[in-house]
């Protein structure tokens, strides 16, 4: 097991920002790609961004500018800074990690999961 615990989502109204926190219990951490999705009611998760383990990031088109990915080996910590935040944005945020990288959009492809953080954005 790979424990991932999120926190910091919240209710903002839209335009405003958070940044979410994803602490993992891996000793190698500095080691792994880390990836962030989300979940809206009804629809299927997807993924919004994700960060190598050398640093380089990848963004979901819609978040490109508005949010950014980020990581702390010293910490075992993944972030989610997200600003401009818009009403579609509204979903249940979750960190994952793999030891496959062949996908790293896929969500089939990630075996370790948060329990997830509620985020929600209000007209």
């Amino acid at each position: 097991q790979v424990p991932l615990v999120e926190s910091g989502g919240g209710w903002v109204q839209s335009g405003g920002s958070l940044r979410l926190s994803c602490a993992a219990s891996i000793p190698t951490f500095s080691n792994y790609n880390m990836a962030w999705f989300r979940q809206a009611p009804g629809k299927e998760r997807e993924w919004v961004a994700h960060i190598t383990s050398g640093g380089t990031t990848y963004y979901e088109e819609s978040v490109k500018g508005r949010f950014t990915i980020s990581r702390d080996n010293a910490k075992n910590t993944v972030y989610l800074a997200m600003s401009n935040l818009k009403p579609e944005d509204t979903a249940v945020y979750y960190c994952a990690t793999t030891r496959d990288y062949s996908a790293p959009r896929d969500v089939l492809k990630y075996d370790y999961w948060g329990q997830g953080t509620q985020v929600t954005a209000s007209s």
